[in-house]
């Protein structure tokens, strides 16, 4: 039998596209802890480095308020929500405004401990 805490960490207004996030983000779901960072580690993308901090901050979490074993911890669920589109106009031929849409999004890390109860 498996009994696990929830643990949260969640990272708003991340200055890069959930498509981009999420293309790393179902890389390490369901691995544990420190196979995530070796994954991110090697990982060629930019989305690596915010992923990697709220990975640490859902570690640290963890050991902090729940006194809980890094190594012990397993990726239970991480997702990306879209956030907010920052709105930006660039100058066009004979005098137009184009419109530039720079996406946001939102990444949340739920982890838990697994401990098998012989």
């Amino acid at each position: 039998m498996v009994k696990s805490k929830p643990i949260k960490a969640v990272a708003k207004y991340i200055r890069m596209s959930p498509h981009k996030i999420r293309r790393v983000l179902n890389q390490i779901r369901g691995h544990s802890y420190l196979e995530a960072l070796m994954i991110l580690k090697f990982l060629p993308y930019a989305a690596t480095d915010p992923i990697k901090c709220v990975l640490e901050s859902a570690a640290s979490n963890a050991e902090y308020a729940y006194k809980l074993d890094k190594s012990k911890l397993i990726i239970d669920q991480i997702f990306a929500d879209e956030g907010p589109k920052l709105k930006r106009i660039r100058a066009r031929a004979k005098g137009q405004a184009c419109r530039i849409l720079k996406p946001t999004c939102h990444v949340t890390v739920i982890m838990k401990e697994q401990i098998y109860l012989n």
